[in-house]
């Protein structure tokens, strides 16, 4: 048992590979340092064509009649991923590619979880497929009304699904 622990130990990080650079921006989710491209592991952002409603007008809450207005939610997502950045190094840990060969990593500036941060302040989802990781930090965004959060939006995977 202590040698298969220990074998799984020493591959893990054998496998994995850091990437550090200043990234150019493609979406809420997605980077390319270099020559890498790199998808933000476990958090899921609106696509950039991706239509979201924010609340326009509140009528009483008596009546509870609220009118919304469309915003293009996935390139603020993309605008806040690069405000945060602000052309500054960034360091992608990875240890597996996608379908798509992208480099699946955790990506920090100094010590803030790029990840993390984007969930956590409504700019992404907690990709729940393959990773329960950033799921505290949704509720966080939920709770509090940030971001995707202060008004309706479509899941990006679904949207995804039905564009």
């Amino acid at each position: 048992m202590r040698i298969v622990i220990l074998f799984l130990i020493l591959t893990s990080n054998i496998l994995a590979e850091e990437i550090i650079g200043v990234p150019r921006i493609v979406d809420g989710d997605t980077v390319h340092i270099k020559e890498y491209k790199i998808r933000l592991e476990g958090i899921d952002a609106p696509e950039i064509r991706q239509k979201c409603e924010k609340e326009k007008l509140k009528i009483s809450s008596i009546v509870g009649f609220t009118f919304y207005k469309d915003y293009n939610c996935g390139e603020v997502s993309k605008e806040n991923l690069e405000a945060k950045i602000n052309k500054s190094k960034i360091k992608c840990i990875s240890s597996s590619k996608d379908r798509y060969e992208r480099y699946l990593a955790r990506c920090f500036k100094e010590k803030t979880n790029l990840n993390r941060w984007m969930v956590r302040n409504g700019h992404a989802v907690a990709y729940r497929r393959y990773s329960r990781e950033y799921i505290p930090d949704e509720e966080f965004a939920k709770e509090n009304k940030l971001g995707l959060w202060q008004g309706k939006f479509l899941n990006p995977e679904k949207w995804r699904k039905l564009n």
